[in-house]
């Protein structure tokens, strides 16, 4: 039976909820909170959960009340299902992104979206406000590896005019059922497989409105997924943003090693910071003997990082279930400890550096 003498507030526990009154994850799913059945929030308190997905907590905790106390879930006015985002126009004035981080290699098929993805999913699982730009806007990836299909939602900006007169759209972000927020040109369009015809300037500008006109919500981290090369897109991402620095991905290969030491020689060109390499596909660990293998020679991730002058973050292994979940849209079940070391390494390198704050700001 549930304890229906225990207030329901803020500070409970989903998990703890859910298991005293099992009727509460039907309310918590009916406001969106779809962490409430998943493993990657359902440890977080009412007031986490809400703030992650944007809502106000004063509905949620009312509509929990009583349903405990009527044992059905009653209407919940629209109103309170949306998330609580900045007005249109106030970027600069209301949103607050802390840590932009581009994820980036230079050489094509190294992983670098499962990484952001990866990355992501372990800063939400230490309870991060977290968002994701697909700067790769000719191969995007994210969606598919989140299983979004849905177009984004677009308005038009009562402040803003673009230079025709017409009113500047505004993008609302996807959201993923552990709460990242998500821009990708594969939301823009009616088929996952439609290709983006576009040059290099017209791309360079779609990345541009993907965070000067998305109502983002305030973000602990905007990580940005770049595509292959050393060109218009991450040019225009590194010397655009307030970036942190950038995370360089590469794997345990000579050509590719010699390609993401380009990469690095573009960040530090423009004189940003490598705040740390990831090797990805670095070995495999037979499941029946535990024997590792390195499928594709030595590592060169330290190499990389003295020439860098960066940490290694991770070295991480090919892991086919994990290949399996992102083929299918439900990377954020991963269930080994990747994400979680990815997250931690990141976050202690930051915590390591002085200490300064970037608001990402548009006027």
């Amino acid at each position: 039976m549930p304890n229906t003498h225990a207030e329901i507030t803020a500070q409970t526990k989903i998990d703890e909820l859910v298991a005293d009154f099992p009727l509460a994850a039907e309310v918590l799913r009916a406001f969106g909170l779809g962490c409430s059945g998943c493993g990657v929030s359902k440890y977080e308190t009412i007031e986490q959960g809400a703030a992650a997905h944007g809502l106000q907590v004063a509905p949620i905790l009312r509509t929990l009340t009583q349903a405990r106390s009527t044992g059905t879930v009653p209407p919940i006015d629209e109103a309170d299902r949306l998330p609580q985002r900045r007005a249109p126009g106030a970027f600069s004035g209301r949103a607050s992104i802390a840590h932009a981080i581009p994820i980036m290699s230079g050489k094509g098929g190294v992983g670098k979206s499962l990484v952001t993805a990866l990355l992501a999913i372990g800063l939400r699982r230490k309870h991060y406000r977290v968002g994701i730009l697909d700067a790769d806007i000719t191969g995007p990836s994210i969606p598919k590896l989140f299983g979004l299909q849905e177009p984004l939602a677009i308005s038009a900006d009562p402040h803003k005019t673009t230079p025709q007169g017409q009113p500047q759209p505004l993008i609302t972000p996807a959201v993923s059922r552990s709460a990242i927020e998500i821009v990708s040109a594969n939301l823009l369009t009616d088929k996952e497989d439609t290709a983006m015809i576009w040059r290099g300037p017209i791309v360079a500008g779609v990345i541009r409105q993907f965070y000067e006109q998305v109502l983002w919500s305030d973000l602990d981290f905007l990580l940005v997924d770049l595509p292959p090369g050393t060109s218009d897109a991450p040019l225009t991402v590194v010397q655009s943003l307030p970036i942190e620095g950038v995370v360089l991905v590469t794997m345990p290969q000579a050509l590719a090693t010699m390609i993401v030491r380009k990469a690095a020689n573009l960040v530090h060109q423009l004189h940003k910071p490598v705040l740390g390499i990831v090797e990805n596909m670095s070995y495999f660990v037979a499941p029946d003997t535990g024997r590792r293998y390195d499928i594709f020679g030595p590592s060169y991730a330290q190499r990389v990082a003295e020439l860098a002058q960066a940490p290694v973050l991770a070295r991480l292994p090919i892991e086919p279930r994990n290949a399996l979940l992102a083929d299918e849209g439900r990377i954020e079940e991963v269930e080994d400890a990747t994400p979680d070391r990815l997250a931690e390494a990141l976050v202690a390198e930051l915590a390591a550096r002085p200490k300064h704050k970037e608001t990402i700001s548009i006027v």
